[in-house]
């Protein structure tokens, strides 16, 4: 019997090697997605800016209302700096 439990070992560590190398394909696949949704997400972002800049120059949207929005979603002072913004100034609604 000790040839077959050397096979039985042997079928064993081969499963334990294949079942390895599908956990490290899932993980590079899942990592592979993320990053592509990642660089989706960044491209919408930058697509809808760019039609919100060119309808606030446009004067589709008020820029008041604009600055507000600014003013209430950035927190960073230097993304508060980009539009002008300072950290204790927060524009008032009118």
């Amino acid at each position: 019997m000790p040839k077959l439990d050397d096979q039985i070992s042997t079928l064993q560590e081969k499963l334990h090697q294949l079942k390895l190398r599908q956990q490290r394909q899932d993980a590079r696949r899942r990592a592979s997605d993320a990053l592509r949704e990642r660089k989706a997400t960044t491209r919408r972002r930058i697509l809808v800016g760019g039609v919100v800049l060119a309808k606030v120059q446009q004067g589709e949207i008020d820029n008041e209302l604009f600055r507000r929005w600014l003013d209430q979603a950035l927190t960073r002072a230097d993304d508060r700096a980009l539009f002008g913004l300072t950290i204790g100034e927060r524009v008032t609604s009118a």
